[in-house]
């Protein structure tokens, strides 16, 4: 049942990311990101890893597409103007998914799939919100603060780029 819900996640999160590089409406591939994040955290869910789709619900579905929608609503941007894929777009893209289909195809008749005996056996080391909390707080303090203050220069960079000057047509 495990193996049902993971290739409908599987299936539901690869739909929604080629509707993000294919939708021409902006707003629309911001959405389809959303569930395009939405169906990560499924598959998240069903490695019971509870934590991560939370936080990826939260922060990333939650606030980085709301901010997307937000830069895309504030500066006007409408769909449509995108020029089309070339050619060599086409090729290197058709490339890529022959190279990824070999991969999954040469792993998948190797026999090097896990059975549940032997995953069974794996225990989660780290995987209590305590030992995230401490590792958050201790190791990766430093980078936290980092993001945080890229993000809060991103916000007043969007901001002062929304912003409508007036008196500026002299300057011109």
């Amino acid at each position: 049942m495990a193996d049902l819900f993971f290739y409908a996640f599987a299936t539901f999160t690869v739909i929604c990311a080629a509707a993000v590089v294919g939708l021409k409406n902006t707003v629309s591939s911001a959405l389809a990101l959303l569930l395009c994040l939405v169906g990560v955290a499924g598959i998240f869910i069903l490695l019971d890893a509870f934590l991560l789709a939370a936080l990826l619900v939260f922060v990333y579905a939650g606030a980085v597409v709301a901010l997307f929608l937000f830069i895309i609503m504030l500066l006007n941007a409408h769909g449509g103007d995108r020029k089309p894929f070339k050619k060599t777009a086409y090729v290197s893209g058709g490339i890529a998914f022959a190279l990824l289909s070999v991969g999954v195809l040469s792993f998948w008749k190797s026999g090097q799939q896990t059975t549940g005996e032997l995953g069974a056996s794996i225990v989660p080391v780290g995987a209590t919100l305590k030992n995230y909390g401490e590792q958050l707080f201790t190791i990766y303090l430093l980078p936290v603060q980092i993001v945080g203050f890229l993000l809060l220069i991103a916000m007043l960079g969007v901001i002062v780029l929304s912003k409508k000057f007036e008196g500026l047509e002299d300057i011109k």
